[in-house]
């Protein structure tokens, strides 16, 4: 049984530049912004920052993180065959990262598989995607859609699919914002579990407008701020953003688990971690 989440997906033109990033992928690299006051000529070299949630081991940290707050399992390997209705109101929600179907992200991942592997048991259900897209509405997928995505899901084509939509719209942009923003590890995951419950676009819930409301009561460290009070504006922003919405009323997965985190000063994501999500305990040894 998922756990009770729910989303509000709105997202900008974002380039479908399919990185790819899987568990064995080297990390990322980056370019480094030079601290307040840093000689200017120095700042225009590029130089590889360290790594962050883009480490092998930090992803896999990262995909534990979520799915123990998406699918109330450390096991994120086994959801790409995952698909319900948990009833919040965006149809269907599936796979590594909840995929829904009235949100635009499934959709999108179904183009995109149906693009690399034309004959595939989804599409067909192509034009019933695009009728639901911005609704909770099963119209055209009943009853065979289940079915079809879990057929699909033993297919590594659709897997890499769904490793690839998820880079492209939530880890990636999560990464690189947060390495913007001068935030570590720890930093980057909370924007990307931020992405990947809100979406981001330009409403005051989206991932944007919790990082606005954020740098209204705190600078980041990119503009000489301290890491942990930004990171802890941040998190309050996110809990009001939630609580706009009575799915999200149980914001546990930040009171329970990133905000201990922070307070224990883990600002590296370094394991053992043990953290609470919607009452039930885990463990990163």
């Amino acid at each position: 049984m998922p756990a009770p989440h729910a989303r509000t997906r709105t997202f900008g033109l974002v380039p479908r530049v399919l990185l790819g990033l899987v568990l064995v992928a080297g990390p990322v690299t980056a370019v480094a912004h030079a601290a307040p006051g840093a000689d200017r000529a120095g700042a225009t070299a590029a130089v590889v920052a360290a790594p962050g949630l883009d480490d092998p081991a930090k992803i896999e940290i990262a995909m534990q993180l979520v799915s123990s707050a998406e699918n109330s399992s450390l096991d994120w390997q086994g959801q790409y065959g995952y698909i319900e209705d948990i009833g919040d109101g965006r149809g269907y929600t599936a796979g590594i990262i909840g995929f829904c179907s009235g949100t635009g992200d499934m959709l999108d991942l179904v183009e995109l598989y149906t693009e690399r592997e034309p004959d595939n048991p989804l599409a067909s259900y192509l034009p019933a995607l695009r009728a639901v897209d911005g609704t909770d509405s099963h119209e055209g997928l009943d009853p065979g859609y289940p079915d079809a995505w879990r057929e699909a899901a033993a297919d590594p084509a659709f897997r890499t699919a769904q490793n690839d939509e998820r880079d492209r719209v939530y880890f990636d942009p999560a990464v690189s914002r947060g390495k913007e923003d001068g935030v570590g590890t720890l930093g980057q995951f909370i924007y990307y579990d931020a992405i990947v419950m809100h979406g981001d676009g330009n409403s005051d819930t989206s991932f944007s407008g919790i990082r606005e409301r954020a740098l209204n009561e705190a600078r980041p460290p990119s503009e000489g701020g301290d890491e942990t009070a930004y990171l802890n504006a941040f998190l309050d922003a996110r809990v009001w953003a939630m609580k706009q919405e009575e799915a999200h009323e149980d914001t546990s997965r930040v009171d329970t688990a990133q905000r201990v985190f922070l307070d224990a000063g883990n600002l590296n994501l370094d394991p053992p971690l043990d953290w609470k999500v919607y009452g039930e305990d885990f463990h990163i040894g």
